[in-house]
């Protein structure tokens, strides 16, 4: 009999309170192979590990049944302990009798009966494990940050100061994001680029940071401490290492195409910087739009460049780079309302913009340098509506979850239009107002003072009525409708994930939510870390947020990379997958189910049935460093070569004799 000793959690009240805990006790001890059970009020303190840990010695213990919380709570935490013991860290099995039992139950003798079956199937399992052993890889001292808006900057900024090399990856020609685009920042009003270009400037002089712009991931293979990333280095046309950034190229180019960081309200040459701040400050070619590139016609800024660094023949190059951790920071995209919305006119009416074209029309270095104006006619609005919510919390027609930042959004624009223009009035539609961070339900009282007027209500119609721009809505405090006769009407439109997300979560095998964000490993204990190992995110990428708490993400998701890249060498679960070779097909079925890529088809030596001739046949090989013990391809073999330790046929099968014997 192997001496197995059962411990019974209180969790305070959490358990206790619904079911006899001291029965559930006194039921464990009957259970054959139990040779100790006692029970205790938070087993996972220290004077609860102490219990165990003396029970072990005293009793002779060498399996262990802990009957608490979750294994997704303390399962590591115990595990620590046993190591501490003497006993293999995998002889233990944890009976979820909390979330599985007490939080699900009214009932207490019902409750009860189930603990006790659930202690009893515990016991048996455990009865089935294997002691098992961790390994060791080498880890790459090395981070890729992927994105370089604000949350890219601060997560390779903290790494590099941390001593580590960074390589900072953006896919635009200059870093800084969609901060960099902002006119101010809520609460505080602080100028945007005033806290973001020095950063920026710090990215590009940091000893340890590698700025890599308009690149893109190509392709990922690797595991967590190992990841080896070919990069495609998008084809410039401008020699970044003799350009000066004089800017007498973009002075005298004759094409003028609309500039996506001024989301369209201005026009930009071929050859351009992205904005004026912009690190590199240095410009490329867009080839969709230049001449030359296209009909081999002009050629003027080759003509015109003193330093001779424009190549018309430059052409993408791909670079493969290793790293030990990835962070992502891919940031996000507003949605397009404009065909969401066909009621509020689908783009058809120029004096109905989105919040970043607002941003930008009241920023200094945008298209009116400061000066709110009408795109139409250049005129300044006397009477503005801003609509909240357009694209969030609306399930018919955008997305059902709350974008965050919207509400201090639009309540930073009414403060910038009473304060620019004299006289103006500013009219808001909303839903609820959300005001969550530190200073802002002030600011929002501020900006009700100015003068901005709050419609509790949606607007169901916008459309041109000779100069103005007619909304259409509800009030619904009052219960009646609503007409606003407007200059300028400014959608804060929803947050979506960033256009080319989906397809870089594909490459690193990384899951997304039900609304493309990226899914974080568990929302409160591991809110920075992915299901694959080595990954964090960081900023808007995992979901709506503000530029503080978009920050703070980064910070954190550096430091979990800094944990990481700190080891020479890092220990991995043994609980993975493992393959029968004798009963495996070559089949292959497991391959694509693998959501890791951690299973490939390699040829094995083998013998030819019936001649014992030698011969070469394909089987599944599993990389330990990829493989994260999800056990998808155990159910996906169809030969049953495929097990995971910890958790094979045989082990769960007992639990399932226990169960009904």
């Amino acid at each position: 009999m192997s001496k197995t000793g059962v411990f019974i959690c209180h969790c305070g009240t959490n358990i206790a309170s619904a079911l006899d805990v001291y029965k559930v006790a006194e039921a464990a001890k009957a259970i054959p192979d139990v040779s100790y059970a006692a029970e205790y009020k938070y087993m996972c303190s220290e004077p609860g590990q102490q219990l165990i840990l003396d029970a072990i010695k005293e009793q002779g213990l060498k399996r262990i049944v802990i009957a608490a919380c979750s294994p997704r709570m303390h399962e590591i935490t115990f595990r620590k302990m046993l190591k501490k013991s003497g006993v293999n860290e995998y002889l233990l099995e944890i009976a979820n009798i909390r979330e599985q039992d007490s939080w699900v139950h009214e009932d207490t003798g019902k409750a009860t009966e189930k603990a006790i079956d659930l202690v009893r199937m515990a016991v048996a399992k455990v009865q089935k494990n294997e002691p098992l052993k961790t390994s060791f890889i080498p880890v790459t001292k090395r981070a890729l940050v992927i994105g370089g808006g604000i949350a890219g900057i601060q997560a390779a900024l903290d790494i590099a100061d941390a001593g580590h090399d960074v390589v900072l990856l953006e896919r635009e020609p200059s870093i800084g994001g969609r901060m960099a685009m902002l006119d101010k920042t809520f609460p505080t009003l602080d100028c945007s680029a005033c806290i973001s270009t020095p950063k920026m400037v710090d990215v590009s002089a940091h000893p340890n940071i590698t700025l890599m712009t308009s690149c893109e991931v190509e392709s990922v293979s690797g595991y967590i401490g190992n990841f080896k990333v070919a990069i495609r280095k998008k084809a410039k046309y401008v020699n970044h290492d003799i350009c000066t950034g004089c800017g007498l190229c973009e002075e005298k180019c004759p094409v003028k195409t609309d500039s996506a960081f001024n989301r369209g309200l201005s026009k930009r040459p071929a050859i351009y910087k992205l904005f004026p701040q912009a690190v590199p400050a240095k410009p490329v070619i867009d080839k969709e739009s230049c001449i030359k590139i296209k009909s081999g016609k002009c050629g003027l800024c080759e003509k015109i460049c003193p330093l001779g660094c424009i190549d018309y023949n430059d052409e993408d190059r791909l670079v493969e780079e290793e790293f030990g951790a990835i962070v992502l920071a891919t940031g996000y995209k507003l949605a397009e309302w404009q065909s969401m919305y066909d009621e509020y006119g689908a783009g058809r009416f120029p004096d109905v913009i989105d919040g970043l074209q607002f941003e930008r029309l009241v920023n200094a270095s945008g298209p009116t340098e400061g000066r709110i104006t009408r795109p139409s006619d250049g005129k300044e609005p006397k009477t503005v509506v801003i609509v909240k919510c357009v694209g969030s919390r609306d399930i018919k027609k955008g997305h059902p979850y709350c974008s965050r930042a919207c509400c201090m959004y639009a309540a930073k624009h009414a403060h910038q239009i009473l304060e620019k223009i004299p006289g103006s009035r500013v009219f808001i539609f909303y839903i609820d107002v959300r005001t969550p961070g530190k200073g802002y339900e002030e600011f929002y009282d501020k900006t009700r003072k100015d003068g901005a007027v709050y419609v509790r209500g949606r607007v169901s119609r916008i459309y041109k009525e000779g100069d103005h721009i007619v909304c259409q809505g509800e009030d619904s405090l009052l219960g009646r409708q609503v007409r606003v006769n407007a200059d300028l009407v400014v959608l804060e439109t929803a947050m979506e994930p960033s256009e080319g997300s989906a397809e870089l979560l594909g490459l690193l095998g990384c899951a997304k939510d039900e609304d493309g964000w990226i899914q974080e490993a568990h929302p409160k204990l591991r809110p920075v870390e992915t299901q694959v190992g080595g990954v964090f995110l960081a900023g808007v990428c995992q979901g709506p947020k503000d530029i503080p708490d978009t920050v703070a993400q980064a910070s954190a998701s550096a430091a979990k990379a800094i944990g990481l890249l700190n080891k020479d060498e890092m220990e991995t679960s043994p609980m993975i997958a493992s393959v029968a070779e004798d009963k495996c097909s070559g089949c292959g079925a497991c391959e694509p189910i693998c959501p890791y890529k951690a299973i490939t088809l390699e040829r094995i030596p083998d013998r030819e049935p019936g001649t014992g001739r030698k011969i070469e046949r394909p089987a599944a090989r599993v990389n330990a460093g990829l493989c994260q013990g999800c056990g998808a391809c155990t159910v996906a073999c169809r030969t049953g070569a495929i097990d995971l330790l910890g958790f094979r046929n045989n082990q769960i099968l007992q639990e399932v004799d226990a169960l009904w014997p």
